[in-house]
């Protein structure tokens, strides 16, 4: 039985690490009251299939199935189609299971036979028995592009095959301009109690849905009304528990610590929770107007995922009540 949280959130994910707090979200909140819109510039087109990892990560996560091993991918996976894939000169560098390829095969001929991306989502989401509001940031396609000293690189080139080498020099959101954000992403900001963006990376899973147009301009004006913004940092004692957000943040000429990160979001969002390790870090981040919450941000079980959402939320309420942006810190349960 969900807690009673009679509020309603949406949160902002993409990878693991928001795949994780997504999950604690959606194990504290009823259905109705989470919506989760994730990333979908690391999508790409790979041996003719259209693949969604950010959606995947979260939709496996939210239905057990997720490898925890590797926080993507499907637990209990086998590889006989990439092996065979191998033998025959094919590649293999971006690793399909046999059992997700199911999901790629499926979701490939749903879309050519004209069914939105969000409609399929939608369809797998609760034919794995996910109830909360999974949805794509948009239907149009949008392909994160990323700068580096060897030349422009699709996404997955240079996460999984290069993984991360080359020195980053920018990011680009090919089709931005042009993309439409998903109809329930602008419902659901313009009716949420308060958005969360959950600890993904902010360069390649957040900036991208926050860039589709429209999107910053109605959280700005929905700031201005009272709702809050939070932000959970990705970034735990100068290093990125997943993925390469440091070392993005150390090639784009930044500190990798959550005072540059407090910075990157200065002034599009109220409250950032940071780790305990980070907490000396708290008066630098409230010197920017943001308000902060010192907790245990990294999440190894279930009950970590809950207590940080739990957490979380309250964090967020508690903003409402004294104003977004309103400086101080916060402990785990009241105000210093």
């Amino acid at each position: 039985m969900k807690e009673s949280f009679d509020y309603t959130i949406l949160a902002f994910a993409g990878g693991v690490g928001g795949a994780k707090l997504a999950l604690g979200l959606a194990g504290l909140l009823d259905p109705e009251h989470l919506t989760i819109a994730v990333n979908t510039g690391d999508d790409f087109e790979h041996l003719g299939l259209r693949i969604s990892p950010d959606l995947d990560t979260v939709m496996y996560t939210l239905a057990g199935l997720a490898n925890p091993e590797t926080g993507w991918g499907l637990i209990g996976e086998s590889w006989n189609s990439l092996d065979a894939l191998g033998r025959l000169g094919g590649e293999t560098w971006f690793r399909l299971g046999d059992r997700d390829l199911a999901t790629h095969i499926e979701r490939t001929r749903r879309l050519r036979a004209g069914e939105t991306l969000s409609l399929v989502t939608r369809h797998f989401c609760r034919s794995l028995g996910v109830m909360a509001d999974v949805i794509p940031m948009t239907d149009d396609p949008v392909r994160t592009v990323v700068h580096t000293d060897e030349g422009a690189l699709p996404f997955q080139e240079y996460f999984v095959h290069r993984r991360c080498e080359p020195r980053v020099r920018d990011f680009e959101f090919a089709g931005i301009t042009s993309a439409k954000p998903l109809p329930q992403l602008l419902e659901r900001l313009a009716q949420a109690d308060a958005l969360i963006y959950c600890p993904s990376n902010p360069y390649v899973s957040i900036a991208p849905i926050i860039s589709l147009p429209g999107v910053r301009s109605l959280i700005a004006s929905r700031r201005s009304a009272g709702m809050p913004v939070v932000a959970v940092s990705p970034i735990v004692g100068g290093a990125a528990l997943k993925g390469p957000a440091a070392k993005m943040m150390t090639e784009l000429g930044l500190e990798s610590t959550v005072t540059a990160l407090a910075k990157h979001y200065a002034g599009t969002i109220g409250g950032l929770v940071i780790d305990r390790v980070d907490a000396a870090a708290a008066p630098h981040i409230e010197s920017v107007g943001i308000r902060t919450l010192v907790t245990e941000t990294v999440m190894k079980t279930d009950e970590d995922k809950m207590r940080l959402a739990r957490e979380t939320v309250e964090f967020a309420k508690s903003l409402m009540r004294h104003g977004d942006g309103e400086t101080g810190r916060q402990g785990d349960k009241e105000t210093d």
